[in-house]
């Protein structure tokens, strides 16, 4: 039997699995992933990509790259309800792009996923760190003393997998999950589905009735776009209790289906493939048992409605793998993992519940409860959802609270309000730099991260934080307008590069690490940065700072100053559950 040594094994080469790694390695963990297919995914299953996810993939930068697999959002980011396709009585009504859009650098996108896990799949192939294994499953594992000890089995035979911890993104059907004795809760399965996937030509169309997802009364059903030209899926279901089942699709049973979908009976098309599958509603009743843990459907399985279901799963991965790697180096405690699931499980619980409420729409809309007007009404209004994608917040040991309460919107699902309390995704604020406008957002990567106003005094502090605690960390001052070229772009320290006598300056600089920020277009950006306003939108005063963690989310933040390494370090220490 072959023998590996990793430092984390991933199961599961879908999305979510996919970013862990991904994510791991932007952090220089070794990692192992394994996945019992043999390719990425020939069915696009998940297509929407929420803004925090694009978010992710910008920092990753490939943003441009999934953009140009995907569809037009001005076209599709939309929602209709109808008869059918071609019928009278069908509405369409489209997302607002000029409210949300403005809350990111980026917006929600559409990307079949078995698009999105080939650009996923080559970037993880691409790091040194990471390490692929399709068409290999892991047939047993134990907890050891020193981690996880697992059997993989693929073609060339058996190998012997040691790691200090397993992430679980294995799927709804979590054979880990179920291994490990973790009860998935949650309502009966909603409804017993079958996805048809098909090649037409429904160029006839206009514009007006295309839309990334139809719900369609005449019969029953839901009409998907996969991508801008051919491809489709009709999402149809059928009821065990009265004898149905996957064999009642036949080829002829499916060319009825997606005919009368469209509402064209001699429409030419071609079926590419046929999926069974449960809509469902449950949470994991732990996200963790030792060196184990769960992510995405592994640990919460949402309804199709709302498309979040992948999204909180590469969530899960980004808050996961900083903790991960921190533990791993030796920077944090081992008390910092418990923070995962006291972060992510309370988030994927209310993600869970709003993906079932509105699965109810659509229920109430088939079943004549709701008029086509009505449906419209309310879909369209749940598709904009940047509140809940972008406006949740963590509590846990890992954020250091500042007193202020949260923001309280009638809307908490539609409406994101930005702020930059800690426990909160750190606020999307414009900045003018040498290369032109770039984020906030694109100032952060693969460490902590501390802005402050320029002049505010923080670089040498900070310098002396990061010598302290041997954590690295990024200090960018922002100027309020533009002055002289003094104002430090920014300044990367860690404990190996500083010593007490060369603490840099506001003048110095140092290069990013390997691996981020990025722009979408895969650039570092470089300072001096300039803006009126983030400050104020940060609620710093001029001496102010904002320690920001490495998956986005501010850790700290100290309203006015002064600038202190005592500070500074003694939040550091706590973040990482090191007192």
């Amino acid at each position: 039997m072959n023998e590996l040594d990793v430092e984390v094994l991933v199961v599961g080469g879908g999305p979510v699995g996919l970013c862990a790694a991904i994510e791991l390695a932007r952090h220089g963990i070794s990692v192992l992933l394994v996945e019992r297919r043999a390719d990425t995914s020939i069915f696009p299953k998940a297509r929407l990509i929420t803004t925090r996810t694009m978010e992710l993939l910008r920092g990753w930068g490939i943003q441009e790259e999934v953009e140009r697999a995907g569809m037009p959002r001005e076209e599709y980011l939309a929602v209709g309800v109808g008869s059918s396709l071609t019928a009278g009585d069908f509405v369409r009504s489209a997302a607002e792009l000029d409210r949300d859009a403005p809350q990111s650098p980026t917006y929600t996108f559409l990307c079949a996923q078995d698009r999105l896990e080939v650009i996923l799949r080559r970037l993880t192939e691409s790091r040194p760190e990471a390490e692929v294994w399709f068409g290999a499953t892991m047939t047993g594992m134990r907890a050891t003393a020193g981690g996880v000890t697992a059997t993989v089995n693929r073609a060339d035979g058996e190998t012997l997998v040691r790691c200090r911890y397993l992430v679980a993104a294995d799927g709804s059907r979590s054979g880990v999950r179920e291994g490990l004795g973790i009860a998935a809760e949650g309502p009966p399965p909603l409804g017993h589905m079958i996805s048809i996937m098909f090649e037409a030509d429904l160029g006839f169309l206009p514009p007006d009735r295309r839309a990334a997802l139809s719900f369609l009364r005449d019969p029953p059903c839901a009409v998907e776009a996969v991508d801008h030209e051919r491809r489709w899926m009709v999402q149809t279901g059928y009821e065990p209790e009265l004898g149905g089942s996957p064999a009642d699709f036949t080829e002829e049973a499916c060319l009825a289906a997606v005919r009368a979908a469209v509402g064209v009976p001699g429409l030419p098309v071609t079926i590419l493939g046929v999926m069974p599958w449960l809509q469902q509603a449950m949470v994991a009743a732990a996200f963790r048992a030792g060196p184990v843990f769960l992510a995405g459907d592994a640990a919460h399985v949402a309804t199709p409605q709302g498309g979040f279901g992948m999204n909180c799963g590469i969530q899960d991965a980004h808050n996961l793998a900083w903790k991960l790697a921190a533990v791993l180096r030796g920077t944090a405690g081992e008390e910092l993992l418990d923070t995962y699931e006291a972060e992510r499980r309370p988030i994927a619980a209310r993600t869970v519940d709003e993906s079932l409420n509105n699965a109810l729409i659509t229920f109430d809309m088939m079943e004549g409860r709701l008029s086509m007007r009505e449906a419209i009404e309310r879909q369209a209004g749940r598709r904009s959802c940047e509140g809940l994608v972008l406006g949740f917040g963590y509590d846990s040991r890992a954020v250091l609270s500042d007193g202020t309460a949260p923001p309280a919107p009638a809307d908490p699902y539609r409406t994101y309000v930005p702020t930059a309390r800690p426990g909160h995704r750190a606020p999307h604020v414009w900045l003018h730099g040498q290369d032109g406008r770039v984020s906030t957002l694109d100032l952060l990567g693969p460490r902590f991260t501390l802005l402050a106003p320029a002049g505010a005094g923080w670089p040498g502090p900070a310098a002396e934080a990061a010598r302290r605690t041997g954590v690295s960390l990024t200090t960018v001052e922002i100027a309020a307008e533009e002055i002289a070229a003094e104002v430090t772009a920014a300044v990367e320290v860690t404990a190996e590069e500083v010593t007490a006598d060369d603490l840099p300056t506001s003048e110095e600089s140092s290069p990013h690490v390997p691996g981020g920020p990025f722009t979408a277009a895969g650039r570092c950006p470089s300072g001096p940065f300039v803006s009126p306003t983030w400050a104020k939108e940060y609620g710093l005063g001029p001496e102010g700072a904002v320690l920001i963690r490495p998956d986005g989310h501010v850790a700290w933040r100290s309203p006015d100053g002064p600038a202190s390494a005592r500070a500074l370090t003694k939040a550091i220490e706590l973040v990482l559950s090191r007192r």
